[in-house]
């Protein structure tokens, strides 16, 4: 029996599409290897991960409070060896490239064939990477469109406060939502990098990188 639960793979899936986490589950329906959980924020999907320490979390990259990178960034803090595998609406190479350097393990469009999906969390749950077969040949040829993007230029943390503010919160909404100071969101505001000079680029920016 405990050879049998060992060999069980725990998935926690975050994702706010009722549709999606269905899927998941009918993925392994036949499977009795695998146990599926779900969340559907980051919040909860955090409190999962801590409650349930699943073997793969697999991370909507648009949730309605946070971002995938955002909820990664707290999951890696509690736990460094956390295998993640990212499902995004977006094709756009620049989110693969800033997964990738996040560490994340896997990536995976939802307009891929779900089976991708299937054959992205065994591998990550086997401790291998998986992209997207499509996905990684785009990124590969993507080289200056990457290096351009902001994605690929600030942090988890800062892409979420550019996500916050693009959306019209306040610097200190933004600081209590994060539970930071408002300096700190106030000194990314104005990071050279983003190439800003008010409030309508931040917004501009945001939504040109699609975080929304």
């Amino acid at each position: 029996m405990q050879d049998k639960a060992k060999s069980v793979v725990r998935v926690l899936i975050v994702d706010d599409h009722p549709v999606v986490v269905s899927g998941c589950r009918a993925l392994f329906a036949s499977d009795p290897s695998v146990e599926i959980e779900e969340a559907f924020d980051a919040k909860t999907g955090h409190r999962a991960f801590l409650q349930k320490h699943p073997d793969v979390t697999v991370v909507d990259l648009r949730l309605p409070d946070l971002t995938g990178f955002e909820l990664t960034r707290r999951i890696r803090k509690d736990n460094p060896a956390a295998r993640i595998v990212m499902l995004s609406v977006s094709d756009d190479p620049a989110f693969v490239a800033r997964a990738v350097e996040m560490g994340i393990q896997g990536y995976v469009s939802k307009s891929d064939d779900p089976r991708i999906l299937a054959k992205a969390i065994r591998k990550v749950a086997a401790g291998e990477r998986f992209v997207s077969p499509r996905l990684a040949e785009a990124t590969t040829f993507a080289g200056a469109a990457i290096k351009a993007s902001p994605l690929t230029q600030m942090s988890a943390r800062e892409l979420e406060i550019l996500r916050l503010l693009g959306r019209g919160d306040r610097i200190s909404e933004v600081a209590s939502e994060l539970g930071i100071s408002y300096k700190t969101v106030a000194n990314t505001t104005s990071a050279p990098k983003l190439g800003a000079k008010s409030h309508s680029d931040l917004v501009r920016i945001a939504v040109e990188i699609d975080l929304h």
